[in-house]
């Protein structure tokens, strides 16, 4: 079998001398010891691989196995503290000192447990699914000289594959050939990055050929590559074919999860399999987020443990102490150890026991899924479904990718934002340029146009400029050959040449200006090549080595050419270099380096000479800046053939390094990118998103303040935040920046510990005089808001661990601050610092990879799916397509989820105490015996039937105003900011009125059962009073539950309604019906008992009333005295009916407008037409600020005057709504 055949001839295996350079390891026999820092790989054959043990191709994403799942899944549920406590109440409820059946606690238990395990089978059931429909798919191995189909999972690092057109690739493989006569292929790494550009991978020439399966049998060649990774865009190796070593680059990978466009075939050798693979390596879990409320649930329920154990504490007490022989008729005696009266320690442990099995209803069991329920309809159904926020353009809706932090939206204080393809629409446009010292384009940005208004100079419109997408340029001198006539023509030409050579875009389609596509690794690079499309120098052709241009115009006016470059050297671009370069061969053999990058490492690579070109140009580079426009230099170089020559071989030697091959063609590059001469600079538009000025200023309104961390220059970040609204020149602006005098003489002597010192000490005496300043404001009554711009590197030494806390200091006090010129490890810094240090809620945004470590850093990550491919959003928690879309995420879907899991969590601690404290009060009227006062399974179901659907229904539905009005009056989203929904004050009120409500529920009902009798004349016993009790309790917390609604659907009818007829039910048929269950006896036809008396009516309306008049008045006396901000806007628009759906119903979504029919699917959403309730006392005194916004007169009443007097709270100011003050 010549493709897997495991025999290398002794020759081949002795050539042991001649291999060293390459292998720089012993060869013994077939097998190479693997060195630690590579790994070497023979193709074609699996036997001298064998020896060393690689990883197998198939991939496993799934949790669990057959054997892990039960212990692992059961690990996972008892993790949280309060599966863990129910675990110890159904153990104790197996012991002889519980009062109540185990299979009463286990089956609640168990059925909690059974529904989360089933979840968790489910989920990893479709990854096992997944992984299987994988595994076996096929891809063309050679086998026995000829393509055999085989699994993926069946691979093996070494062996030879074909993938045809639009397959994927199921390992890592070095490309070999194509069947494109040049070597190359086209990648899509849509599945690895979310980035829908096709990319270019180029084979080595030696291998151009082995394509057919005879030539690739004969194929014998060996890789030494570096050893397994998770770096997506770095590779170093070498091919070694017949002594001759070839470098292996990141251009001749192909990646798993890729697939291929555009090509017939390729072949390619496996060299990295399995979880070896870089995609595999790469697919960590995003960081486990939980939000600030489920946090601080987990103390309230601590809180309800350490209350559990007071009462426990207590009742034991009280049985060691009530145990006594002089209570001969209760006949203790030694044969029960919890009634010994001669132990009494011994009876209060005990004692302990039961009573924790009888008030375990305390803790809910139902609480932690109600709200894993509550939160993910919240998301699928809600967020997802809101047409708000659906971007029709993209055709992308909003999707929140974990329903984990919903409620966490309703809280962030803080917004780290990125500026590119966030703020503005990274859809780049060739707007302007220099040339030659000579300014081209005579449009006006949208940043002068903001800078005019602001200034109160009237903005020039702009005229007909030629228009195509990443073209946006009015100059007629440059068009159409026109540039010809410009005093500079051949600065114009090599301008040109730049733009339409020096790059690594593919063009795509037809070769014709009108139909052809490029596909650019950045919308820059894509602009610039459209540009020169437009200006006479079409870029139509690529293959490996050359680079075909269609040039108008050059020789004469009207005359077309097609001239090939041949393309000799690549230097690519990184964040380091800031710089693209491309050393290419004119058709007359002229050598020409061509050069693009940031000005800063442009201008230090210039030639010495022509002052005055390099001074105007960068006063260009100044005023295109502070027009907000991005900025590239470029600059070429003639080379001399032997120079040339000298430095080649030092490039194909760094190339060829296996060790720090990045480093040294740095260095490399370093060689010949200097003596350059400055041909321009380019200009291209970033045009702010659609709403982004609108957007930042309701947010700000809301009380949440936005940082913007980018990587552009200061000026062009602050012209930005000018135009987006995010600074005025209302605001005082503090500048911390190393672009002064002071910093480059020292960066000039060159000595970088002095300047590190230096540029620390400047940094901490700024920021000091910066926070003095900034406390002469603050305590001024109105001054003004505050500004921080910094730049990177003062940053850098800002965040020092001994500057870093005087940073927090002064920024918290800032309005808004913009960081320039920031690494992506400094805007992680950045948000953690504000997240750890200053404890606030803060919320990272962006669109590229860059901003990932951002958004995993902040409390919540949102992505927004842009122009820089898909890292951004697979980082996050939510996506969105368009930065103005956080107003409704926040203000609306945000505000409610908060509010209403707050409503959810307190109401689940008001309803469980006042149960269980209605036994509580039994206990001491049976001597602190663990006596029961509920039947087990009445007691069982109340939280998992008789009061789960109604709690459920007011997390979904619960509305405190519109989201019409949540974004109206966004001042209303600083309640969330000030948690004023979930403060221990706010629980302890809960707890009070709990108590309240179980001493009416219970003494009441038990004194007015003393003379009450049956229809025999009978006194009522224990189980009529406790079903009386009971039934009492579930009409009482279900009310509560109506009069905590701010709206009412049907939904809420039907849930509160339905559980107290199911109450009914259930005790019907348990007391009714015979049961094989002997604690049945107890409550047998006791319903039925108590129906047929007018007692049982009597008390089931007064008693209820009586226990909810507390709760009605104090719910009156806090709306008319003590409002939120939410009831206040209630109050305004009482009288506006909710017309969303009047109208629309009954008519077709044809015959809408699209406004209409915008309207019309919005209403289609889960919800119902409701109505506000919550007792609408008129306030008049807390109208004024709202009214007038609404443009409603409000005249004074007499009794305001009274009412504002009575108030704790400090007056309201002017200018936004704020909450009474609440302790």
């Amino acid at each position: 079998m010549a493709g897997w055949r495991g025999s290398r001839g002794r020759g081949d295996a002795a050539s042991s001398e001649d291999r060293i350079a390459s292998s720089q390891t012993v060869r013994l026999g077939k097998f190479q010891p693997q060195s630690l820092g590579y790994r070497t790989i023979f193709c074609n054959d699996r036997d001298a691989n064998s020896h060393t043990k690689f990883k197998a191709n198939s991939v496993s994403t799934t949790k669990y196995d057959i054997f892990t799942f039960l212990p692992k899944g059961l690990f996972e549920q008892f993790r949280r503290i309060a599966n863990l406590y129910f675990l110890m109440i159904s153990i104790l409820s197996c012991t002889p000192v519980s009062p109540v059946s185990p299979i009463t606690s286990v089956i609640p238990l168990t059925l909690v447990l059974l529904v989360s395990l089933i979840k968790e089978a489910w989920e990893d059931w479709k990854r096992f699914q997944n992984d299987l429909s994988i595994n076996n798919s096929t891809v063309e191995v050679l086998h026995d000289w000829s393509w055999v189909p085989t699994s993926w999972k069946q691979l093996q690092v070494g062996d030879i594959i074909r993938v045809n057109q639009d397959g994927f690739f199921p390992a890592d493989l070095i490309f070999l050939a194509s069947t494109n006569p040049d070597g190359v292929c086209y990648v899509e790494t849509a599945n690895l990055d979310g980035e829908t550009n096709l990319k270019i991978r180029k084979a080595p020439e030696r291998t151009w050929d082995i394509v057919s399966p005879n030539k690739v049998s004969e194929f014998k060649g060996e890789i030494n590559c570096e050893q397994p990774n998770n770096s997506l865009y770095t590779f170093n190796g070498n091919l070694i074919i017949d002594k001759q070593i070839l470098p292996l680059s990141p251009n001749q990978l192909l990646l798993r999860g890729c697939s291929l466009r555009n090509t017939e075939c390729i072949v390619g050798a496996v060299v990295f399999t399995g979880h070896e693979t870089k995609v595999m390596m790469n697919s960590m879990k995003i960081p486990s987020k939980r939000s600030t409320l489920e946090k601080k649930l987990d103390k309230l329920i601590l809180a309800l443990f350490t209350v559990l154990f007071c009462m426990c504490l207590l009742g034991s007490i009280g049985s060691g102490i009530f145990i006594n022989r002089k209570y001969y008729y209760l006949r203790f005696d030694r044969s029960q150890a919890q009634f010994d009266p001669d132990s009494r320690f011994v009876v209060a442990i005990l004692t302990f026991f039961t009573l924790i099995t009888l008030y375990s209803p305390i803790i809910p069991i139902s609480l932690y899924v109600s709200v894993e329920m509550i939160k993910f309809i919240q998301s699928t159904q809600f967020i997802n479904n809101d047409l708000r926020m659906y971007h029709a353009e993209k055709n992308t809706p909003a999707l929140a990718r974990t329903s984990n932090l919903n409620e966490e939206l309703g809280q962030v204080e803080y917004i780290f934002s990125d500026k590119t393809g966030t703020l503005t629409r990274n859809l780049m446009e060739f707007f302007k340029c220099s040339i030659g010292g000579e300014v081209y384009g005579t449009g006006v940005s949208e940043i002068e146009t903001g800078i005019a208004q602001r200034t109160g100079v009237e903005a020039e419109t702009q005229s007909s400029a030629t228009h195509e997408k990443g073209f946006n340029f009015d100059d007629a001198r440059l068009i159409r050959g026109a540039w010809r006539n410009e005093p500079n023509p051949d600065c114009c030409k090599e301008f040109f040449r730049c733009l339409a050579i020096c790059h690594t875009v593919l063009p795509e389609g037809d070769e014709s200006p009108e139909r052809i596509r490029y596909q650019a690794a950045s919308p820059d690079e894509a602009a610039l090549v459209v540009a020169a499309k437009n200006f006479g120098f079409f870029f139509f052709r690529r293959t490996p080595t050359r680079i075909f241009v269609r040039e108008s115009h050059v020789d004469k006016m009207g005359k077309v050419q097609d001239v090939p470059y041949e393309i000799l050297n690549v230097l690519e671009f990184n964040s380091t270099r800031k710089r693209q370069s491309v050393v290419c061969r004119y058709p007359d053999g002229r050598l020409v380096l061509y050069c693009k990058g940031a000005d800063t490492v442009i201008y230090e690579r210039l030639a010495d000479g022509d002052p005055d070109l390099k001074r105007i140009s960068r006063e260009h580079l100044e005023q295109f800046g502070a027009s907000g426009l991005r900025t590239l230099c470029l600059a070429y170089k003639n080379l001399k053939p032997d120079v040339y020559e000298s430095w080649n071989e030092k490039y194909i030697h760094a190339k060829s390094a296996l060790r720090d091959r990045e480093k040294k063609l740095d260095e490399v590059a370093e060689l010949i990118e200097k003596d350059l001469i400055l041909i321009g600079c380019t200009a291209i538009e970033d045009k702010l998103q659609e709403g982004v000025p609108a957007c930042i200023e309701t947010l700000s309104r809301a009380g949440i303040k936005i940082w913007v961390l980018t990587g552009d220059k200061m000026e062009t970040a602050i012209n930005i935040a000018y135009a987006c609204r995010l600074i005025n020149n209302g605001m005082k602006q503090f500048v911390i920046s190393s672009e002064t005098e002071a910093v480059r003489e020292v960066e000039d002597k060159g000595d970088q510990i002095e300047l590190a010192r230096y540029m620390k000490e400047m940094v901490k005496n700024e920021l000091q005089s910066c926070h003095d300043e900034a406390q002469k404001y603050l305590h001024m009554e109105s001054g003004p808001k505050l500004a921080l711009l910094i730049d990177g590197k003062c940053l850098m030494y800002a965040l020092d661990p001994s500057l870093r806390g005087m940073l927090l200091n002064f920024s918290l006090n800032c309005t808004a601050v913009v960081c320039c010129r920031v690494s992506p490890l400094q805007k992680a810094q950045v948000t953690s610092l504000v997240k750890k240090g200053a404890n606030r809620i803060t919320l990272g945004i962006g669109d590229g990879a860059n901003d990932v470590s951002m958004i995993q850093a902040a409390h919540v990550g949102v992505g927004i799916s842009g122009q820089e491919g898909m890292q951004a959003v697979m980082a996050s928690d939510f996506s969105i397509a368009q930065f103005r879309f956080l107003t409704d995420l926040l203000l609306v879907h945000g505000r409610w989820s908060y509010s209403r899991i707050c409503k959810v969590v307190t109401y689940f601690f008001y309803k469980n105490l006042t149960f269980t404290l209605t036994q509580f009060w039994f206990t001491f009227e049976t001597g602190f015996s663990g006596q029961r006062f509920y039947d087990d399974w009445t007691q069982s179901l109340y939280n998992v039937i008789f009061t789960a659907l109604p709690v459920i229904i007011i997390g979904l539905f619960d509305k405190d105003v519109s989201a019409a009005l949540s974004k109206k009056y966004p001042e209303l989203y600083k309640e969330g900011i000030r948690n004023a929904f979930f403060k221990w004050r706010i629980v302890l009120t809960w707890a009070f009125f709990a108590v309240y409500q179980s001493l009416i529920l219970y003494y009441f009902v038990v004194a007015s059962s003393k003379r009450a009798i049956n229809s025999s004349g009978k006194l009522f016993g224990l189980w009529d009073v406790s079903t009386m009790a009971f039934t009492c309790v579930i009409v009482t917390v279900n009310l509560r539950l109506l009069m905590m609604c701010n709206t009412i659907t049907r939904w809420h009818h039907i849930s509160v309604g339905g559980s107290i007829l199911f109450w009914f039910i259930f005790v019907f048929i348990y007391s009714g019906v015979p049961l094989p269950y002997k604690e049945q006896e107890n409550i047998y036809f006791v319903i039925f008992v108590l129906m047929s008396t007018f007692y049982f009516y009597l008390t089931l309306i007064l008693v209820p009333v009586a226990a909810l008049f507390g709760d009605f008045v104090y719910m009156g006396v806090q709306r008319w005295f003590y409002p939120y901000d939410y009831q206040i806007i209630q109050e305004i628009h009482r009288h506006e009916a909710d017309t969303s759906r009047i109208g629309l119903l009954e008519v077709g979504q044809s015959q809408l407008s699209p406004d209409e029919a915008h309207s019309y699917a919005v209403m289609q959403l889960p919800g119902q037409k409701s109505r506000h309730t919550g007792f609408a006392f008129d306030s008049p005194g807390y109208e004024s600020f709202f009214a007038s916004q609404a443009g409603v007169y409000v005249p004074q009443k007499a009794w305001d005057v009274a009412r504002r007097a009575s108030m704790r709270s400090k007056p309201k100011t002017p200018r936004t709504p704020r909450t009474p003050q609440r302790n």
